[in-house]
């Protein structure tokens, strides 16, 4: 909690906490859905995964994902997700939330000692509102001018922050250095540019759109020349830097973000005025890459807000220009496709009219024609591949057929590569859909056999696994060790069912170590009577005391086992949680004694009851008062 800031009060990271709803903020990241059991769930965005593996549980305040074990607070999802540290996590919070934070070691420190992530933040705020202002400047008419003949009004300028840099050295810098940022500061975030006398500014006489990342803040900037004295390229963008990646970023996400949820649709665009026209135009779920290509880290993004299950529920519509720069653009797309669950489409324009330029033309309900007129991706890839041959000559259909039987055998379904064969024999005109399918699968196997061929390095999506293979849970086959798993579920989410006949069961009742390890947490965190109902505290009690480590045994890093406890699910419905908490205990009781009664039995067998009959007796005895013990627990156990 310290920086070079000083330390932020106990009681403000606390009020942080408390207005930052674990379900709001990651709900700006990724699209959740009910889990069932005040649980949410949705794609984990630190992993690759399929289908939905990351819980969110708002009554406590966690999160958990059962494919890659990452789980945490609030603090510890800003953390994680924009790569901070600690007290960076907590102011961004804070200004999220609207929280002036105080610092211990000198009480409130002004903002140039603020975390370098919200200083950049801060900084490229205040230059979007500098840009915004100075669109109204004469100066700026050039960019007003562009503007307006793409069919954009000054409100339209104002709802996406489309601003203008003044034709001047320094003004941006002069301006955000009067408000106390530093060169330093501007030129690290991408704003300025070493000066021989100091900061230049990076962007100047330009039309200026500023990008935000998903949750709204702006990150960098779009620049598009409007003077014919600028030597610089047509459009000119931030570069890399601590807070802009540009391989993960789309423009407009943070506009998009609640319709591609909402619609499971995400339009891809070539250019912030494609953007805009999209969305003025009643399609709001249109984004763009900013001055790169499409590619894996954009792709992440839109599965987290599409949840991309394993299922053809959605759909992601790339739209190109209809020239050959434009198909060979979604030819690229083509080779990602399989990274999505969802269904792909390419929407292209026949006239080669671009979103923006097609609604200045022929008007707002164009621009959703085009996007309903959409073609499936892989329909696209297969007549494109056709067209370069002349289909009129047998040679000529042959070849074409040998050139698109890659794109139909790399079609990871079955039943939709048998669909495709279907077609291409149809836009062929062989008429002979054995012959198509033979000559496919041929390459088929070439491609199989070449994967698997000594030396060869797999690359692409069909043969590629995923960058980042993330841990899978196992759910443990033993009913034992499910059991003591639920007993502990149930000690750090409602430890109120327990109470003392938990904390008196002994070490001994569990097998596996962690589960040990956690038992003994519990009790050193003064046992389940002092976890009361349970919640948020409770939860926050035991991470304390994990952070302490425990006295015997191990478990030094007990946080994930805590957390992931404190987001499952209990396996009962909360209208039976009281008798289903005191079914584990009898349970687990009853599974100990059972234990007792086989170490008792193996005891007997290995006495003679002649030459040994009074220990064979107490034995016999202690016994028959075990199995008595067992029925009566199996009795109370019946809930379990």
């Amino acid at each position: 909690m310290a920086g070079r800031s000083g330390r932020i009060s106990d009681e403000d990271i606390a009020l942080v906490r408390e207005r930052s709803p674990i379900a709001d903020v990651v709900g700006e990241h990724i699209q959740l859905r009910n889990a069932g059991g005040g649980n949410l769930k949705g794609l984990c965005p630190f992993h690759d995964e399929k289908s939905p593996s990351f819980n969110v549980t708002p009554a406590r305040g966690y999160y958990y994902c059962f494919g890659c074990a990452e789980g945490g607070d609030v603090i510890t999802f800003v953390r994680k997700i924009e790569n901070l540290t600690f007290s960076e996590a907590v102011e961004r919070l804070a200004q999220r939330a609207g929280i002036q934070l105080r610092y211990e070691q000198g009480g409130y420190v002004p903002g140039r000692e603020q975390g370098e992530r919200l200083r950049l933040i801060e900084a490229h705020r205040a230059a979007a509102e500098f840009y915004a202002e100075r669109l109204a400047a004469p100066e700026a008419a050039p960019g007003r001018r562009f503007l307006s003949e793409r069919g954009f009004e000054r409100a339209d300028a104002e709802h996406f922050g489309v601003g203008y840099a003044p034709n001047e050295w320094e003004a941006l810098s002069r301006h955000l250095m009067a408000r106390g940022f530093t060169s330093q500061e501007l030129i690290k975030g991408g704003l300025a540019r070493e000066g021989r006398r100091g900061p230049v500014d990076r962007f100047r006489g330009r039309l200026i759109w500023p990008i935000r990342d998903i949750t709204g803040d702006v990150i960098g900037f779009g620049a598009r020349k409007l003077l014919d004295s600028d030597d610089g390229p047509k459009y000119l963008n931030t570069p890399e830097s601590p807070i802009y990646h540009k391989s993960s970023v789309l423009y407009g996400v943070d506009l998009a973000k609640r319709e591609i949820a909402k619609r499971t649709q995400a339009v891809i665009v070539e250019g912030y005025t494609d953007v805009m026209a999209c969305h003025l135009a009643g399609v709001p779920t249109a984004v763009a890459t900013c001055g790169t290509s499409f590619g894996e880290d954009h792709i992440k993004v839109l599965r987290r807000l599409l949840l991309d299950q394993a299922e053809f529920r959605g759909e992601v519509i790339f739209t190109f220009d209809g020239d050959s720069a434009g198909q060979k653009a979604a030819l690229r797309a083509f080779q990602d496709e399989q990274k999505f669950v969802t269904q792909t489409f390419v929407a292209v324009q026949p006239d080669g009219l671009d979103p923006c330029d097609l609604r200045v033309k022929q008007g707002d309900a164009a621009v959703r024609d085009l996007i309903a007129s959409r073609e499936p991706l892989f329909a696209f890839a297969i007549r494109s591949t056709l067209s370069r041959y002349d289909l009129n000559t047998n040679e000529g259909r042959l070849a074409a057929l040998d050139a698109a039987a890659p794109v139909v055998a790399s079609i990871k379904d079955p039943g939709l590569r048998k669909t495709y064969v279907v077609d291409l024999d149809r836009w062929l005109g062989f008429m002979d859909e054995g012959f198509v399918i033979q000559r496919v699968q041929q390459v088929a196997g070439r491609a199989q056999e070449g994967a698997h061929a000594p030396g060869h390095r797999q690359t692409g999506r069909t043969a590629a696994a995923p960058a980042r293979s993330a841990p899978v849970r196992q759910e443990p086959l033993d009913p034992a060790v499910r059991l003591e798993a639920e007993a502990l579920k149930l000690a750090v989410q409602r430890p109120a069912l327990l109470g003392p006949e938990f904390d008196a069961l002994g070490a001994a009742a569990f097998t596996l170590p962690e589960h040990v390890a956690l038992y003994e947490l519990v009790l050193a965190a003064g046992g389940t009577v002092a976890g009361g109902p349970g919640g948020r505290e409770w939860v926050d009690r035991l991470l304390e005391q994990a952070d302490a480590g425990t006295p015997d045994g191990p478990g030094a890093d007990l946080k994930p086992l805590v957390t992931r406890f404190a987001v499952e699910a209990v396996r009962a419905d909360v209208n039976v949680e009281e008798r289903y908490g005191a079914a584990v205990l009898a349970k687990i009781q009853e599974v100990a004694v059972g234990r007792a009664v086989a170490q008792v039995k193996s005891r007997l067998q290995r006495l003679n009851p002649v030459d040994e009959q009074q220990e064979y007796n107490r034995l016999f005895g202690e016994l028959v008062a075990l199995e008595q013990q067992r029925r009566v627990l199996r009795e109370r156990a019946s809930g379990a």
